[in-house]
């Protein structure tokens, strides 16, 4: 049996076995090192590798994450570590790899009460790499508590020739603070954040802060754990420096010395991503919980007089719920209690008796996971005291805390501004905000593009003849239709409002996917008819005069604008002609496309298009 096999037997056995074979990996430096290209996003150059390191193939310390774990559990710490940088620092000297190399440090390395700054990596130079081609790369393991002496030791190293990175932005004990206290040339965002970052509006702004702040610091940013090549192109188009991640190159033991050029070729690719978008919260997603402010609540047991107390020490406190047991059987308002004794000789009387004598013993309670449509109809047929006095919102029946009527108002008021400026209700597509700005970074880009204004015929009397409701369907089919036919990494679709589209192609394949979209929607749009009308080709409704008329079954107008580099230089430039192209469209019978194909208002005279 191998000394490793037998760590797979608990006991103390096990934990000597396992403090042998990390001394035998010791003695005999049996650690392998593997090296991750990191690169520059806007051209595709190397950067560098960061050194990773692998113990002994088959044991329980193969995972650098055990190999550490097992050294802190001896106090091992500083000779592993040490070991692990001596065994990538020599394997990148030996494969005269290009660019620098980052090197896992951990802060409690450099800062050990046994650690000297003078003679610490003292090896690098000793076998004849420039401290100015080496990152140090704090990794995060255990809390920091010497700031003070950290920054000195960094500042030393800095003098010496060595850069500074921090690993993992955004996890761990202290990123933040170490980026604040350390101002590193380098800031290496973990992985969470990147993964995805496509489709999750909340890591894309995570992200888009993260390098608003390094830019006005003057740090590079480094994405990690890029995967996918969206994530790579978004990235890129958030203006993050470099990247690493298995898209681009997996951890080897021989790296190559460029970048794989399907890697560099997507890099230059010179249009623009489309940036994920928060899709409608008024959709029913917000709930209750969004507006809990904690209120100490009251207990049976208080009097009269404590609640009155209470009420005298917080003037701005308006209600406090009564609570037995985690359960709200009650509220109390200042309002009816401060009124009550008022009154001569009431507070003398019931001062001291509970405070359930004044509590209205049904109040206004909600989940927290109720929706604010539901919530908002709740409050409105209720009784009307209830929107003033606010409402308990509880777990599973344990009370959390409270909501106000007022609070809901602007919450709801709130989420309808917003999701009418940025994203459909109906549809959960962009709004008019969002399509303007990827317009605009269209035309920034220099970006040869097409705008595909794209409107329902014959809507009107349809929504009228068949009902709002079905209006709606027809509407969300448009979207469906839009959405499946256009490639989410390079077309944007909007919906501007009602049965008003906008897609944004940079696909170069635009003109099949705008027949797909018109055969897609022809093939669609008969199962929101009457079989007979679908047959007779069209629906009698009355118009404004009382007179039965046909009218067509609803089609598709598509309108395109082609946009080359320098034609256009705003959205509303777009806008118009999109427009332009799409009355053209509807002139054509059925559903119809119509390419308009003039130069753009920048460039001389047009001739017509057809």
């Amino acid at each position: 049996m191998l000394l490793w096999e037998i760590w797979l037997h608990p006991g103390h056995v096990g934990i000597v076995i396992m403090q042998e074979l990390l001394l035998h990996i010791l003695r005999n430096k049996e650690l392998t090192a593997l090296f991750q290209p990191i690169v520059h996003l806007q051209n595709g150059a190397i950067l560098g590798y960061e050194g990773l390191i692998r113990g002994p193939a088959g044991t329980p310390l193969h995972a650098p994450l055990a190999l550490l774990e097992a050294a802190r559990m001896f106090d091992l710490s500083n000779e592993v570590e040490g070991l692990c940088r001596k065994v990538v620092v020599d394997t990148f000297v030996k494969l005269d790899l290009p660019g620098r190399l980052f090197l896992n440090v951990s802060p409690r390395s450099l800062v050990g009460a046994d650690v000297q700054p003078e003679t610490a990596l003292d090896y690098i130079r000793s076998c004849g790499l420039s401290p100015n081609r080496i990152v140090i790369e704090l990794t995060e393991g255990d809390p920091i508590v010497d700031y003070e002496r950290l920054r000195d030791v960094v500042g030393h190293y800095g003098r010496m020739g060595f850069q500074v990175a921090i690993d993992d932005l955004g996890t761990g004990f202290s990123s933040l603070r170490l980026w604040s206290e350390l101002r590193p040339a380098f800031v290496k965002v973990d992985m969470h954040f990147v993964q995805d970052i496509d489709r999750d509006k909340g890591k894309f702004q995570f992200l888009r802060s993260i390098q608003d702040i390094a830019h006005s610091l003057g740090t590079t940013v480094i994405a990690e754990g890029i995967e996918t090549p969206s994530e790579l192109l978004l990235i890129r188009d958030l203006g993050i420096s470099c990247g690493q991640g298995y898209h681009i190159g997996r951890p080897v033991a021989v790296p190559d010395g460029v970048v794989p050029p399907a890697i560099v070729t997507s890099l230059t690719f010179d249009g623009v991503t489309v940036f994920p978008q928060e899709r409608p919260v008024v959709q029913g997603t917000a709930t209750a919980l969004r507006l809990l402010r904690i209120v100490t609540p009251a207990s049976p047991g208080m009097t009269n007089s404590d609640i009155f107390d209470v009420f005298a020490r917080d003037p701005a406190l308006e209600v406090i719920p009564v609570v037995d047991n985690h359960v709200p059987v009650g509220l109390i308002t200042r309002r009816n209690l401060v009124d009550r004794f008022a009154t001569q000789y009431i507070r003398e009387l019931h001062g001291r008796k509970s405070c359930t004598m004044f509590m209205d013993p049904k109040p206004f309670s909600v989940d927290q996971n109720t929706t604010l449509q539901n919530l908002s109809k709740s409050v409105v047929e209720a009784e009307r005291h209830h929107l003033f006095n606010g409402f308990i919102i509880t777990d599973n029946g344990r009370y959390l805390g409270m909501g106000t009527g007022h609070d809901l108002v602007r919450e709801i008021t709130a989420l309808q501004i917003s999701a009418a400026r940025y994203a459909n209700p109906l549809t959960g597509l962009p709004g008019n905000v969002p399509i303007n700005e990827h317009i605009d970074r269209l035309i920034a880009s220099g970006t040869r593009f097409a705008a595909c204004y794209i409107d329902l015929d014959h809507f009107k009397p349809f929504n009228d003849c068949y009902g709002y409701r079905k209006g709606d369907d027809v509407i969300q089919l448009t979207g469906h239709v839009l959405e499946a036919h256009a490639d989410p990494a390079r077309d944007f679709v909007g919906h501007i409002g009602g049965d008003d589209f906008l897609v944004l192609f940079q696909s170069d394949d635009w003109t099949a996917r705008c027949h797909a979209i018109l055969a897609a929607f022809a093939a669609g749009i008969v199962n929101h008819f009457d079989a007979a009308d679908v047959q007779r080709g069209g629906y009698l409704c009355e118009d404004r005069q009382g007179n039965r008329v046909m009218h067509p079954l609803v089609t598709l107008s598509l309108g395109i604008v082609k946009a080359e580099p320098g034609h256009f230089r705003s959205h509303l430039q777009i806008a118009t002609a999109a427009s332009e192209a799409k009355k053209q469209a509807k002139r054509i019978p059925g559903n119809s496309l119509f390419v308009d194909r003039r130069m753009g208002p920048c460039a001389g005279p047009a001739t017509p298009g057809d």
